[in-house]
């Protein structure tokens, strides 16, 4: 979404869009599944656990790094990620959030 119309909504609804965008790939699920399961930073054994080139995860991490889910930090010439636990739980917190407000009205 352009700039103009993003910054018509509200800073809430624009974080909301941008944590559940992240999901809208498998290969980002892929990433996130295999994250917290392992619950550690992991360098290069993305690339072997997913059927993707390096180029291709790497810029799924991009996504996933830019809606705050994961964070990199750099170890010699790698960048290991893992799960940003503030991030990923105020994201949970926002989706449950938007869907409890739910109501049926038909």
């Amino acid at each position: 979404m352009g700039l103009s119309k993003s910054e018509k909504f509200t800073q809430e609804q624009n974080k909301l869009a941008e944590f559940a965008k992240a999901f809208g790939h498998p290969a980002r699920i892929a990433i996130i599944q295999h994250l917290l399961k392992v619950n550690a930073c992991v360098c290069g054994d993305l690339v072997e656990e997913l059927p993707l080139s390096q180029s291709t995860v790497s810029q799924h991490l991009k996504e996933l790094k830019k809606a705050g889910i994961i964070k990199g930090e750099i170890e010699g010439t790698r960048v290991c990620y893992c799960m940003d636990e503030k991030a990923w739980n105020e994201g949970l917190g926002m989706l449950t959030n938007f869907f409890t407000r739910i109501k049926s009205c038909c």
